[in-house]
């Protein structure tokens, strides 16, 4: 069997499991909200998750209209579906391939820390050929050896350069707060140091990806008051269902329900993409780890987040 051969069957065995998986799960096209009717925000899907099945880029789109999402937020960094140095040509390639498909590249998160990190003009200006607003920025991990003072203001020189280039280019970064994992803290995790190290910045330039689901695990219900206080640089949501315990769990499953974040969003007059985030476990311990169960898992966790959002 010569190499084509492989990949023709490759291809059909793909095709056949994602048909399939839609026949059962319905028509894709019912959730997408960038329809003309709908003025919901769009759903971008986290497409970190498509890297456990490893996706190419068709199939990705692919995955993205069979499950009724608008777009992806597409992870271009080292190791996530678009290396840095192939930004030029793959991002593009896979642009289009969701635009075949009736859907976008609508945000991307990146390992942006510095202007003058390999690579950032790079992305940031083929983002920007291809459409893109906001851009999610690297993490800063925080040092058991320096003051939080002085990495807070090595942090803010940084994003002050950052800052001068996305106004050039008409960009945001955005930077999401993370509770702990391990022994890992991560800067901005505690939403009171993430004002501290956004609010000088104007929030067209600097911005805030507001993830309600460890913004729980770190502050409970006190992530409120907080969440005012930040409101002005929060310019996209990040959407994964969690417990105040820090347990991550299926859409519906958890805590989320129970505030009344996307009213305050909706207040606010929020329209930037919803990101996605798939942190569940969706394929039974890795025993299912097919299409068909990634489907669901997408199809599900977006009908949530619409139920969600519509009744807020």
């Amino acid at each position: 069997m010569n190499h084509r051969t492989i990949l023709s069957r490759r291809k059909f065995l793909w095709r056949t499991a994602l048909a399939s998986s839609t026949a059962v799960l319905g028509n894709g096209t019912v959730l997408r909200s960038l329809a003309a009717d709908r003025l919901s925000p769009p759903i971008a899907v986290f497409s970190k998750i498509y890297q456990k099945l490893k996706l190419d880029f068709d199939q990705a789109a692919e995955m993205t209209a069979a499950a009724g999402l608008d777009g992806i937020d597409c992870p271009v960094r080292p190791g996530g579906e678009i290396e840095p140095e192939r930004v030029a040509d793959d991002l593009p390639h896979y642009a289009e391939a969701l635009r075949k498909r009736k859907t976008g590249m609508l945000l991307l998160t990146t390992d942006i820390q510095s202007v003058s990190a390999p690579h950032t003009e790079a992305v940031l200006r083929t983002a920007k050929q291809q459409g893109l607003r906001y851009y999610r920025l690297g993490w800063w991990r925080r040092p058991d050896n320096q003051p939080a003072e002085k990495l807070l203001a090595e942090i803010k020189a940084r994003l002050k350069d950052l800052a001068a280039l996305n106004r050039e280019l008409g960009l945001c970064g955005v930077y999401q707060n993370h509770s702990p994992v391990g022994k890992t803290r991560y800067v901005g995790g505690n939403l009171a140091e993430l004002r501290e190290m956004v609010e000088d910045f104007d929030p067209e330039q600097i911005g805030v990806a507001f993830d309600l689901g460890h913004a729980l695990v770190v502050h409970g219900d006190d992530w409120t008051p907080h969440f005012e206080q930040l409101k002005r640089h929060v310019k996209v949501a990040y959407v994964k269902d969690a417990t105040k315990h820090g347990t991550f769990v299926p859409f519906g499953a958890g805590d989320i329900k129970n505030t009344d974040w996307l009213t305050r969003l909706k207040t606010m007059g929020y329209h930037a993409p919803f990101s996605l985030h798939i942190e569940f476990d969706w394929s039974d311990q890795g025993r299912n780890q097919t299409p068909a169960a990634l489907l669901q898992a997408l199809k599900t966790s977006a009908g949530v987040l619409r139920q969600w959002e519509a009744t807020a």
